[in-house]
């Protein structure tokens, strides 16, 4: 007898939007069907399928232990989500490679369908970063006597749903700040910068709007600019690591002494970018709009304004017209927030988001709808191209962090 040789097995998934990709959330149903196309006759131990979701983090870092002594020390973490198995064809054992039991499957093109459901608990967004990644995958396995298995795996992607459309994302973002520069003896006049944005929480494709204004009583030329940075922190063995990317960024005019500068509205348009991941225990995503003052010579002086992505676009009667849209002038009087003065360090978070905003839920059922709008604009462009995006330029700061 002349057995038959398996000519192809894929995975294909039973879409949730009119997208045509793969995206599901806490508590969906993820269903498809394995492929298998035969020529000939084969027989089978079994079909397996193995389903999974996990956040993994690892990094190395070289140690020195004395003169002429250096050793690696490794951080390796992992969240475990889910972890499905399942029996499609024949059974699950595979301590033998008797003929007892076998499943014969004839020439041809067989489909076999699967299903299981995401559990009830926030999962964190898909994400693949320098030192960590959030994964989640279907593999499906061919188990046949006296030969090696055929396996295959195919990812799928899961959004933690988050809406904007709440209280603490829809506040303005506002901050102060105030520079003397001094050389020897010398004190000029001070340069002072006001910012405030309309809202927190923004999605993928907006523009944000940013109300500045720049006031240069120094004796040197300084550029006002503005900057989105994305944060990624990962967690291990008690220590954290840092990786701070530049997203999107604009550059003002010149001003030389004696000038002043006002933006009403300058616009910052967001790129195709990860959502944030506020709920995953060693992996963090987070943005923030950073508006500075470049000044030759100097540290710069600069307001950080914490920033949330969502997935969840902002809702037309959620719209608002903020108040500084009917100023004329920039309200001096906004609460500052403290920042490091180096710019070449991430700023902390710990005091930016509060607790309120590491919680989130399922989506309600109403704002489906609008996740699938999304679905077609620059979240599809960020679920279709991330993963295979050139590895960005990266600042790191390692922090020790005792958990």
């Amino acid at each position: 007898m002349v057995l038959g040789k398996v000519k192809s097995l894929t995975i294909s998934f039973d879409y949730l939007s009119n997208s045509n990709i793969p995206v599901y959330s806490s508590g969906d149903t993820v269903s498809g069907r394995i492929s298998l196309e035969v020529t000939g006759e084969i027989r089978v131990k079994a079909l397996k399928i193995h389903a999974r979701g996990h956040a993994k983090v690892r990094w190395s870092e070289s140690r020195n232990a004395g003169s002429n002594t250096a050793y690696t020390q490794n951080y390796t973490e992992e969240v475990e989500y889910f972890n499905h198995k399942d029996v499609l064809v024949g059974h699950a054992r595979d301590d033998d490679n008797s003929e007892e039991g076998l499943h014969t499957i004839h020439s041809g093109r067989h489909e076999y369908a699967f299903s299981f459901e995401l559990p009830q608990i926030p999962l964190a967004t898909s994400f693949e970063g320098r030192h960590g990644s959030v994964r989640y995958w279907v593999k499906a396995e061919l188990h046949r006597p006296w030969l090696l298995p055929v396996k295959l795996k195919k990812e799928f992607t899961v959004f933690e749903h988050i809406d904007i459309n709440t209280p603490s994302l829809l506040s303005p973002q506002a901050g102060t700040k105030e520079k003397t520069l001094c050389c020897w003896l010398c004190t000029s006049g001070p340069i002072s910068l006001s910012a405030k944005i309309e809202r927190k929480g923004y999605t993928p494709g907006e523009s944000i709007q940013i109300f500045a204004e720049i006031e240069n009583c120094s004796s040197r030329m300084v550029v006002p600019k503005a900057t989105i940075y994305q944060t990624q922190a990962f967690y291990a063995k008690g220590k954290m690591k840092e990786v701070r990317q530049l997203v999107a960024n604009l550059r003002g005019e010149s001003l030389s002494s004696g000038k002043t500068e006002t933006w009403n509205g300058k616009q910052l348009k967001i790129p195709p970018v990860s959502p944030s991941i506020l709920d995953c225990s060693i992996i963090r995503v987070e943005y923030s709009l950073m508006v500075y003052v470049d000044i030759p010579g100097a540290v710069d002086l600069f307001l950080n304004l914490p920033l949330v992505i969502g997935t969840i676009p902002l809702h037309p009667f959620g719209s608002r017209t903020s108040s500084v849209s009917s100023q004329g002038s920039m309200n001096m009087n906004w609460l500052g927030l403290t920042l490091p003065e180096r710019l070449e360090a991430p700023p902390s978070y710990a005091e930016v988001v509060t607790e309120e905003n590491r919680q989130s839920g399922l989506a309600p059922v109403a704002a489906f709808d609008d996740f699938q709008r999304a679905l077609q604009g620059p979240l599809f462009a960020y679920i279709q191209e991330f993963r295979f995006l050139p590895p960005p330029l990266y600042s790191e700061v390692g922090i020790s962090v005792r958990l």
